[in-house]
């Protein structure tokens, strides 16, 4: 009889924590309340480099609060995009089906961010600062703000706010005489992305108003390296400015390739200086080149910049490694708000932090704060879902490289070098 007892006290435990319910959303298995924070990023394929510094910066900022806000422990998952819009749709519906995060941060593919837009409204999941910068984001939040409003902050602005700094640098050495020109014949290029497509529509609009003639539209498949055709026509096509972004290896093989077939040409890479070791890539065939690029210009910059490489290995880009550092610790700042007013972390109270404070205005992440980019990261009802844009606040210097080094042109007050035209091209 005892025997039969116990068994059969056994056996009922076990059906009760079978039908017990599993721990609710916030809680761990241990008790202990929990906050799934997804971060998007390429951590494989062709741009799992910039994947490398997310992982990096991400860590160092909750490394810093010991992965604790308040009474809750902040568990990341890492959500693999690849660089690619499908893949990523997979991996985003893995994490919010599967792993049941709470909330996203980052991303960096434009064409990823417009993607994952979708999964993020359907499972109302707020996600903060992805990098995408297209346009297209833009727009699909205009048509639907209740529904795409779960995509809380684009990082990088459109495109076309932060371009015309290239061709006003341009301009104004034509107009001082330091650059003497027969014809102003131009030729755009890109990598065929929303990314890519948004910066040629941009950039060339503003070079047409400034009387340029776009001889030549071409972009190309993500990630390609081989530039030869298209270099050596417009060479014979006269074209005297080059202008255009991609990914890496796309960047340095174009410039490389450029200087091979004696392209005279200026240059306008934007996004050369995105990874930390581009120019061990390219060599002095940078030189002259221009490309927006933030620096590591304050001593707490330098600092993370250090750390950043004694931890990992190699040297971070300020615009991944630094900027993704950024906006994490901008993050980290929201979520401690939504803890101290309500008490919880969760969807509903972070998406009521960022659509009340973050996208007003109200709540901003600047040098106080410990942002080593930027002065100044704010939203306003009138920027959303971009940053506002303007010395201060989000901008990227334009610089021109020589030796690896980036020489600051424009804007003035921040100047340290006067444009310097190509040997070729005087």
């Amino acid at each position: 009889m005892k025997r039969i007892s116990l068994a059969f006290v056994v056996v009922a435990l076990v059906l009760v924590a079978a039908c017990s319910p599993a721990s609710p959303s916030g809680q761990g298995t241990s008790g202990d309340k929990v906050l799934k924070l997804g971060v998007l990023g390429p951590y494989t394929g062709k741009n799992a480099r910039v994947g490398e510094e997310f992982k990096g910066a991400v860590t160092m900022a909750f490394e810093a609060i010991d992965y604790k806000i308040g009474d809750y422990k902040i568990e990341l998952v890492w959500v693999d995009s690849e660089g690619d819009p499908e893949k990523a749709t997979r991996a985003y519906e893995e994490a919010a089906l599967k792993s049941n995060i709470d909330a996203g941060i980052l991303n960096w593919q434009s064409s990823v961010s417009v993607a994952a837009m979708e999964v993020v409204a359907n499972h109302k999941i707020p996600h903060f600062f992805g990098f995408g910068a297209t346009e297209v984001v833009n727009e699909k939040y205009e048509k639907d703000p209740e529904r795409y409003s779960y995509w809380m902050g684009k990082t990088w602005p459109s495109p076309v706010k932060l371009s015309s700094a290239y061709v006003v640098a341009l301009e104004d050495a034509i107009e001082s005489g330091e650059w003497n020109l027969a014809e102003k014949n131009a030729a755009i290029f890109g990598e065929d992305t929303d990314w890519g497509r948004s910066f040629g529509a941009g950039i060339q609009s503003q070079l047409e108003d400034a009387g340029w003639t776009i001889v030549s539209e071409d972009y190309f498949v993500r990630g390609e390296t081989e530039f030869y055709p298209l270099l050596n026509r417009l060479k014979n096509q006269n074209v005297v400015l080059l202008a255009g972004t991609a990914n890496s290896p796309s960047t340095e093989s174009l410039v490389k390739q450029a200087r091979e077939v004696e392209l005279e040409s200026f240059i306008v890479m934007d996004g050369l200086g995105w990874i930390g070791e581009w120019y061990e890539l390219c060599g002095d065939a940078s030189d002259y080149v221009l490309d927006q690029i933030p620096q590591w210009t304050t001593e707490e910059a330098k600092a993370f910049r250090d750390e950043f490489e004694e931890r990992w290995g190699f040297v971070p880009s300020p615009s991944a490694g630094g900027l993704s550092y950024d906006m994490t610790n901008f993050f980290i700042k929201i979520a401690q708000r939504a803890y101290d007013e309500h008490g919880e972390l969760s969807r509903e109270t972070l998406y009521k932090v960022g659509q009340e404070e973050l996208w007003t205005g109200k709540l901003t992440y600047t040098r106080d704060d410990g942002a080593i980019v930027m002065e100044r990261y704010i939203y306003t009802a009138e920027s959303v879902p971009d940053p506002v844009v303007g010395q201060g606040d989000f901008i990227f210097p334009v610089i021109q490289y020589f030796s690896g080094e980036g020489n600051v042109i424009w804007p003035d007050v921040w100047k340290t070098a006067d444009l310097r035209i190509p040997p070729y091209m005087q």
